[in-house]
């Protein structure tokens, strides 16, 4: 098990006989909760099958408790309404028939949304947030795991005769819908792989994020003045994480402008809200590279520190001109300069520096934008661009 979220691109929790409710005999739960909260808060994906999922339902404000016996052996589960929207489970029947093996149950907890059902035990399948489904059932059996399961607990097995025998029209009949939910999870992994790494390294420094950069407030004002945005206008601050230039932002714009602050990592702008920069900016998390703004929309963009992480950054500044209105500004900013940093964390410059001058002056132009200023001093770095189609 992974000590913590470095790396890892998504938690595949499966079922065993332990208890979610009770350290006995299980000598990791607390460890597996722990890693579960932090991937619920970062957003990682999540896929928690039979005691995975009651540990899911835990980790994310439920309960599991002891069940009404054992529900063991083939049988049917019904999708619920919000099934049909639901990233894994569209398009499914609106019935399945799937491998039971479980004694406990759960209850949701407050946000969590039902995808499937049956009598006996009502939590059969749920999403918790964008990213993270519960499974009570085994979906991901064959006809290898189906007999494992039965060498394993012959007594419980014991009490669904024809299990082992019926399991090759069983699986052959849900073989479909299983690689398709299985499928999905997979691609919605891979899509977001690079949004995770980010989310996962922000998110447990978040807390800590306002204070470790404290002073670094001055600096952001002085950059946010060399956008020259004035009264009335509309300003983008992207990957604004804590919301440091959101103030200075508001202050160019004045009361009846319109500031933007967009970040990935929920974390960060849950620490923009502590620290009351809600009150100068609207905040959203959004991917600075899909932005749900419409053509033109702003007067300027500030962006500290993020173009040189992003995994695209040529596609970055196609996006961030589609966006901004002919002769809107873009700033690009950090409080340190390029050899500076690299210093820092004891690398050489490196020519293929999407901030290098030589790259950045070509992507600016062939995005639509102007370059009319490039300063990379020790004490910062500053590019300030214009869109000019």
């Amino acid at each position: 098990m992974p000590e913590s979220l470095s790396g890892v691109e998504a938690l595949v929790v499966m079922g065993g006989s332990r208890a979610a409710y009770s350290d006995d005999g299980f000598p990791t739960r607390r460890a597996e909760l722990d890693l579960l909260r932090q991937a619920l808060a970062a957003e990682v994906p999540v896929l928690g099958i039979c005691l995975g999922a009651q540990l899911l339902a835990v980790a994310a404000g439920g309960e599991a408790r002891e069940g009404a016996g054992l529900q063991v052996g083939w049988g049917e589960v019904d999708l619920s309404p919000a099934a049909e929207h639901d990233p894994l489970f569209a398009s499914a029947p609106e019935r399945l028939r799937v491998l039971h093996w479980h004694g406990d149950t759960m209850e949701l907890p407050g946000g969590a949304v039902l995808l499937a059902s049956c009598d006996r035990y009502p939590v059969q399948a749920f999403r918790v947030g964008g990213a993270a489904w519960g499974m009570q059932f085994h979906l991901e059996v064959d006809e290898a795991a189906v007999d494992a399961f039965a060498t394993a607990f012959p007594e419980e097995a014991a009490t669904a005769p024809g299990l082992r025998e019926a399991a090759p029209d069983e699986l052959t009949a849900l073989a479909a819908y299983r690689d398709r939910v299985l499928a999905r999870f997979v691609a919605l992994v891979a899509e977001r792989a690079e949004l995770t790494a980010t989310r996962a390294f922000f998110t447990p420094r978040a807390d800590a994020w306002e204070a470790r950069f404290a002073d670094d407030g001055p600096r952001y004002a002085a950059a946010v003045a060399r956008m020259g945005l004035s009264a009335g206008q509309s300003a983008l601050d992207l990957g604004c994480g804590t919301g440091r230039a959101l103030p200075a932002l508001r202050g160019q714009v004045g009361a009846e402008g319109a500031v933007l602050g967009v970040d990935v990592t929920l974390a960060m702008l849950l620490s923009a809200v502590r620290e009351g920069r809600d009150e100068q900016a609207r905040l959203l998390v959004a991917d600075s590279q899909r932005l749900p703004l419409p053509p033109g929309t702003v007067d300027g963009i500030f962006s500290a520190g993020l173009l040189d992480h992003l995994p695209g950054p040529a596609a970055a500044l196609h996006e961030w001109a589609r966006v901004t209105a002919p002769g809107g500004v873009l700033l690009l900013f950090h409080p340190s300069g390029r050899a500076e940093r690299a210093a820092r964390h004891g690398r050489p410059l490196s020519p293929d520096d999407p901030l290098g001058e030589p790259n950045l002056r070509p992507a600016l132009e062939d995005s639509g934008w102007r370059m009319d200023c490039y300063e990379d001093a020790t004490e910062h770095f500053v590019a300030r661009a214009v869109r000019v189609r």
